[in-house]
């Protein structure tokens, strides 16, 4: 966030965190990881396309009405423009949003005010792409139905908004979903999956879900097994640098 927003106060960004891992406290997503990761993926997300602390703050929240979370206490804690945004995404149907309205691919200005629609688009795209980078723990019915409506209406919209990184990685894992290729990932995904055990615990989730989506996008065995080559290679020294205590004080 500081490097989009330098002169942003973080405090508020740590205290929706902090909530957020109060409330999610002992729910898990269907790959037996806890719901906080998806939290902290989607505000990673969020905050990479540019946007302001408190649309980073309403990513972090974004599924606390699915805790036990009394009503109006976001309101309360955040204040009602806050609770007021988790409610538009929560409600939004993404195909409705004006595209008059939309102008993301100008969001990494420090400047740049979203509006209510831009804000909302933006969420509502990185729970789409972190649902898709994890949806191998989904049933196959489900996964078909998610890729094809990402294909057909997601994509289209992020790339029209101007996000053009995040509509290709919607379509490519979208399309990986939708064309598999037979034993695409069989040795490259055990490769990287204990890879990730080299890593520090906290950390695990997040790498093992960015490495599996980036591998979902490419096209060839070649270029997997490319892939897999310079995960290996970079590893140890991936493990050293997160391990470092100045690191672990600056993650949030």
């Amino acid at each position: 966030m500081r490097t989009h927003h330098p002169d942003a106060d973080v405090s508020l960004i740590q205290h929706a965190h902090d909530e957020a891992a109060v409330w999610h406290a002992g729910q898990t997503r269907r790959s037996g990881d806890p719901f906080l990761t998806h939290c902290r993926a989607v505000a990673a997300i969020v905050t990479d396309i540019g946007m302001p602390p408190s649309v980073i703050c309403a990513a972090v929240l974004h599924d606390i009405d699915d805790t036990l979370c009394p009503p109006g206490r976001v309101a309360e804690h955040f204040g009602q423009e806050i609770a007021d945004l988790i409610s538009a995404v929560r409600t939004a149907k993404v195909a409705a949003i004006p595209l008059t309205a939309l102008n993301l691919g100008v969001a990494r200005s420090p400047a740049f005010k979203p509006t209510r629609a831009e804000a909302v688009l933006a969420i509502r795209l990185a729970d789409r792409l972190h649902n898709l980078r994890t949806v191998a723990f989904v049933a196959p019915t489900r996964r078909y139905l998610v890729a094809r409506e990402t294909l057909d209406v997601i994509a289209p919209l992020a790339r029209a908004a101007g996000l053009t990184d995040v509509s290709r990685e919607l379509h490519d894992l979208s399309s990986a979903v939708l064309q598999p290729t037979p034993t695409a990932f069989a040795v490259t995904t055990r490769m990287l999956a204990m890879l990730v055990l080299l890593l520090p615990t906290p950390t695990r989730a997040r790498w093992r879900e960015e490495w599996h989506a980036e591998l979902a996008a490419l096209p060839t065995r070649r270029a997997r097994a490319r892939f897999t080559l310079r995960v290996l290679r970079s590893t140890p020294r991936l493990s050293w640098t997160l391990r470092r205590p100045a690191c672990r004080e600056r993650r949030w």
